[in-house]
């Protein structure tokens, strides 16, 4: 038994609000006849996609491959089409999505040193108290959005006391953040503008906090304090790689983790029996269960639908497919991550599932660094509303949900439930 209907018997239609819905019958399509794919895209670019598990690992890894936009061969309709909208403007180029060794290499060095578990593990505490503050603000109302009232604000607010943004000034990243994640149904022109304004705040507080930072760091110092202390062999960051650095963190910090909290609730929500396996471990306080959990929730329905843009630098085959030099490429971790050939019944949500090495946050040099961050919030969020609201349920009918219509990420516009409010709502 699987949770997908059969795949079309013909190419399927790419992008559609409907495949937007529920991609995984096309993606089954793809992976069986045409498992390296050129197609247009919403955009106008054409980009080859690459479905099946094997060749999209490969892909990840492969130098060939340049995460650098200087080497799209870009015809003049699709200029400034790839990537994130406005940060060429900005001067927001020179992250990790959109560069190559040895720079690369440098700067990734450079932010592991201020991005590590263990900083991670220390932060832990915030987050649970973020979690369990956005559930009180609606626990007594026996409803909420749990994308507008939990998945959104949480990350959101975890990665700018992260970075150290001042609480004053959060609630602005969250209207700027706002703008972004709505790039698929909202004008280009406003995100880009959002994108300008953090980019300006950014660049002050990195300056000013430059102006002020101690000699020696303090216990639990922020991490854009962290990225300007940060040197690899007397090298430093510039103020314009803090920037960059700190805008790309933000940015795939939030969404990413907005969609796995919203994506993997809306899962455990249609799959009662997952759901009660879980709860009971939770009862029980065992932690096993939670996190093979959140992997299989990742490969199952993940917050990345896409891996971010690539181009080839030379000739490349892959999948017995030849891609030229300058084309774009787009890795779909989705279809890869419920491949048959790899994993055993791929289209059922198995929270126990052992052998589960996905691609959601995805492989080689270019894995995620804000993976573990991202697990820790889905793992404190899912465990802290499954513990606190028992039953939980959707709010009406899940045919009438709707997801975003971006390219690179996968999520949800809402998530209305009910559930009966707690009688004594102090924590546990």
């Amino acid at each position: 038994m699987t949770d997908q209907p059969q795949p079309p018997s013909t190419a399927p239609e790419l992008f559609t609000w409907e495949f937007a819905t529920n991609p995984y019958p096309a993606y089954a399509w793809l992976r069986e006849h045409a498992p390296v794919h050129r197609t247009r895209l919403p955009s106008g670019v054409e980009a080859w996609l690459v479905t099946r598990y094997v060749d999209a690992k490969q892909a990840l890894a492969d130098a060939r491959l340049s995460k650098n936009p200087a080497h799209h061969d870009e015809p003049a309709h699709a200029k400034g089409k790839t990537g994130i909208p406005g940060e060429r403007k900005a001067e927001l180029m020179t992250h990790l999505l959109n560069i190559d060794p040895p720079d690369h290499t440098r700067l990734r060095r450079l932010v592991s040193k201020a991005f590590t578990p263990r900083r991670v593990a220390e932060f832990a505490p915030r987050v649970q108290e973020l979690t369990d503050h956005l559930i009180d603000q609606f626990a007594d109302k026996g409803s909420a959005d749990l994308i507008h009232d939990f998945a959104f604000p949480l990350p959101i607010y975890a990665i700018c006391d992260l970075l150290g943004v001042p609480r004053e000034d959060q609630d602005d990243f969250r209207d700027w953040a706002g703008m972004m994640i709505r790039h698929g149904g909202g004008p280009r022109g406003g995100v880009a503008r959002s994108v300008k304004k953090m980019r300006g705040y950014l660049a002050e507080l990195i300056h000013r906090k430059r102006e002020l930072l101690p000699d020696e760091p303090a216990p639990g110092e922020d991490l854009i304090s962290g990225l300007i202390r940060a040197s690899d062999h007397g090298e430093h960051l510039t103020e314009n790689e803090a920037a960059a650095m700190a805008f790309i963190l933000l940015f795939a910090g939030f969404e990413t983790t907005v969609n796995l909290i919203g994506n993997g609730t809306y899962a455990l929500l249609t799959h009662p029996e997952q759901r009660q396996r879980l709860q009971a471990s939770l009862a029980a306080e065992e932690t096993g269960l939670l996190e093979t959990g959140v992997e299989e929730l990742l490969r199952y329905d993940g917050p990345v639908e896409l891996a971010t843009w690539r181009f080839a630098t030379e000739a490349v085959r892959i999948g017995g497919q030849d891609i030229a030099p300058g084309d774009p490429v787009l890795v779909v971790l989705a279809a890869a991550d419920r491949d048959p050939e790899r994993f055993q019944h791929p289209d059922t949500l198995d929270l126990s599932r052992r052998d589960n090495q996905h691609l959601g946050y995805g492989h080689g040099i270019h894995y995620c660094l804000g993976a573990p961050l991202a697990r820790l919030e889905g793992q404190t969020a899912l465990a802290t509303l499954l513990t606190r609201l028992p039953d939980l349920q959707l709010a009406g009918d899940s045919a009438d949900l709707r997801w975003r219509g971006g390219l690179i990420m996968r999520g949800l516009r809402t998530l209305p439930v009910e559930f009966t409010p707690p009688l004594d709502l102090s924590r546990p």
